[in-house]
């Protein structure tokens, strides 16, 4: 096992006081959601793409707009609809007249993708063709338009929001897709404690400023040494066999047996290492452990596990499967 080098030392101290910053810009905004924010936190150090999943009203949009302020990044949002097309999100070619030659060019408009910190709000609402477009940007970090390709600026991250209890005028996300998502972040309800304080601070007119805590180079620098923190083997074998264990078929497990239809892949074990790197390094740890792994299962693995008619008319949901490979795979 490998130990972090000198000339990171300094930057990986700053990353603890990033995270103490950050969640406190945040709180000026948003009451709760501790395990919300360190999840949304992780995702972005780790430079991963987040699906937010909660009814109306849990302030996942503000959540969002907060963070790329208390970032200073660009920051862009899409209100997806069933008629919102791909060059609405990507950009589109249009023809103009070059004022030194008069002769007709085409010309590329940037979409909104075009930014740093992109909010899909309702993700769902929109048809497969547009996802398709959404999922190059997610996936290569270029949009396509006109036979060029163009390349979006870093830090790029995708937060979508997804209203799991309506489903008229909803499609399905491609199974493609919500892989490129390295979390699903599931957002409840507040506490009687905290409603009561949300309400206390919302209906008094006075609105916060948020101010950056955070700029764009360091964000980027810390991405780019979370990937270079050590690790161990175990860690790594950990993370595969969980990701192993919802694939029916192969799992130890018996209620992956009986009960899924298709586990995660490969990019499961990655984001599980990953995101247990970036959980350790967050909490001061410069290895990640077992539990860091354990601590970003449920994030990881539960948007992608399809379950089989059996589970769901037995009401079982992915989130019982993950805790029961939790409860059986063995950390060796």
């Amino acid at each position: 096992m490998d130990t972090i080098k000198t000339d990171d030392a300094a930057l990986f101290d700053s990353l603890a006081q990033a995270k103490q910053n950050l969640t406190a810009a945040i709180g000026q905004r948003i009451v709760g959601q501790e395990a919300v924010v360190e999840s949304m936190l992780i995702s972005l150090f780790a430079g991963g793409h987040s699906l937010f999943i909660g009814v109306p009203g849990l302030a996942k949009t503000l959540l969002v707009s907060t963070v790329a302020e208390a970032l200073g990044l660009d920051f862009g949002r899409v209100q997806f609809t069933p008629d919102l097309m791909p060059a609405d999100i990507t950009g589109t070619e249009v023809l103009e007249e070059n004022r030194d030659s008069g002769r007709r060019e085409m010309r590329f408009l940037p979409g909104p993708v075009f930014t740093n910190l992109l909010l899909a709000d309702e993700i769902n609402r929109a048809p497969a063709k547009t996802q398709a477009a959404l999922l190059q940007a997610m996936a290569e970090g270029t949009v396509t338009a006109g036979g060029q390709s163009h390349e979006l600026a870093a830090p790029f991250l995708v937060f979508a929001t997804q209203n799991p209890i309506e489903q008229e005028g909803t499609y399905p996300l491609p199974e493609a897709q919500l892989d490129r998502f390295m979390f699903s972040i599931s957002v409840g309800y507040p506490t009687e404690t905290e409603e009561v304080a949300i309400v206390e601070r919302t209906t008094t007119g006075r609105s916060v400023d948020i101010e950056p805590v955070l700029d764009r180079d360091t964000l980027i620098q810390l991405q780019d040494l979370v990937r270079r923190l050590p690790t161990s083997s175990d860690v790594h074998r950990y993370a595969v066999r969980l990701a192993r264990a919802t694939r029916p078929g192969e799992s130890p497990v018996d209620a992956v047996n009986g009960m899924v239809s298709w586990g995660a892949g490969p990019r499961a074990s990655q984001f599980l290492a990953l995101g247990a790197r970036v959980r350790a390094a967050l909490h001061g740890h410069e290895v990640p452990s077992i539990d860091d792994v354990r601590a970003v299962a449920h994030s990881v693995l539960e948007h992608r596990i399809v379950l089989s008619f059996k589970a769901e008319a037995s009401g079982m949901t992915a989130a019982d499967i993950v805790d029961a490979v939790l409860a059986e795979v063995a950390a060796s």
